[in-house]
């Protein structure tokens, strides 16, 4: 972490769950880091709970003026910025014909215009600093497709695609850009969520917050040759179907 030595972070959605972990693991790894959401109590104890290595923003990701406040207040505080963790995210159950128009737009505002706003934003200053890290936490929904979630599905891999955009035009400035892609993570958003959904993936679990943290720190600090790079961590569930044979007694199966 050297290079990143007196630099700051940024984590979107920073509050609780998946982006509190990442802050957490960004900090252990010697970034210091803004966490920013809507979430203020939550964000502030959890902020409270690192030290002077972190502070907390109120952040709506779709509003220019708060992202550029959030980056001023990063710099202000802890140096020049190094790492953009666009992690703020919305799911709402909804297909193509009952999802509303307007729930539609929002969740992809959120997901995929905060994203863009953040990095539209960051880009410049981590130009100027020398260089940095973008990483946009997408989901196995940005890889494969899911019903019932038609603007969350259009938004995380609106989001992948964003990433690669990103990373061809912002390589020769030294910054990297990467998509993470959790299955299903135990946070308040999938806290009514039933396990079985899980019961098929050669890892039968939900994964913790931490781990998806820990796959972020990675791409920071050691994924130095990675760019418009898919990270996947979904408990193996988008590498395939296990197909069950109906018992028999031997054979052909047909």
């Amino acid at each position: 972490m050297s290079e990143f030595n007196g630099r700051s972070a940024v984590v979107t959605g920073g509050a609780r769950g998946i982006g509190a972990a990442i802050a957490y693991t960004l900090v252990k790894s010697g970034l210091r880091v803004v966490m920013a959401d809507l979430l203020n109590a939550e964000g502030m104890a959890n902020a409270e709970s690192l030290g002077a290595a972190a502070i907390f923003r109120h952040l709506d990701v779709t509003d220019e003026p708060g992202w550029r406040q959030v980056l001023d207040d990063a710099e202000a505080n802890f140096g020049p910025l190094a790492v953009v963790v666009n992690n703020a995210g919305i799911l709402d159950f909804g297909g193509i014909e009952s999802e509303s128009p307007a729930m539609f737009r929002h969740v992809v505002d959120v997901n995929l215009f905060g994203a863009w706003l953040g990095m539209h934003l960051a880009a410049p200053r981590l130009r100027a600093n020398g260089g940095g890290v973008i990483v946009n936490i997408s989901s196995t929904a940005g890889l494969v497709g899911y019903s019932g979630i038609a603007g969350y599905v259009a938004s995380k891999w609106g989001l992948r695609g964003l990433t690669k955009a990103a990373a061809l035009e912002l390589g020769d400035a030294g910054i990297r850009v990467c998509s993470v892609h959790p299955g299903p993570i135990h946070t308040p958003m999938t806290a009514g969520f039933d396990t079985s959904m899980t019961a098929g993936q050669p890892l039968p679990r939900f994964g913790e917050p931490a781990e998806v943290a820990a796959m972020v720190g990675f791409i920071v600090t050691e994924a130095t040759f990675s760019t418009g790079s898919e990270f996947v961590i979904d408990g193996g569930a988008t590498a395939g179907m296990t197909l069950v044979k109906p018992a028999q007694t031997g054979g052909t199966w047909q």
